[in-house]
């Protein structure tokens, strides 16, 4: 699984509340710290994706 953030994302800080081992805030905008997820974090990355309020966050 890989995760990327669009730049639609308002910085909700949701992402990162949900998994911080993969996601983090930068200056303006939520961060990935890992394209590639690690398997015991793929649900919790998905869960992040499925509440992300403007769907920044591209799981594929």
């Amino acid at each position: 699984m890989k995760v990327r953030i669009e730049d639609n994302c308002t910085a909700c800080g949701l992402c990162v509340n949900t998994c911080p081992e993969v996601f983090t805030m930068g200056d303006q905008l939520a961060e990935v710290l890992t394209e590639v997820v690690p398997p015991m974090y793929e649900e919790t990355v998905q869960q992040a994706a499925d509440e992300c309020p403007v769907e920044a966050i591209i799981v594929e």
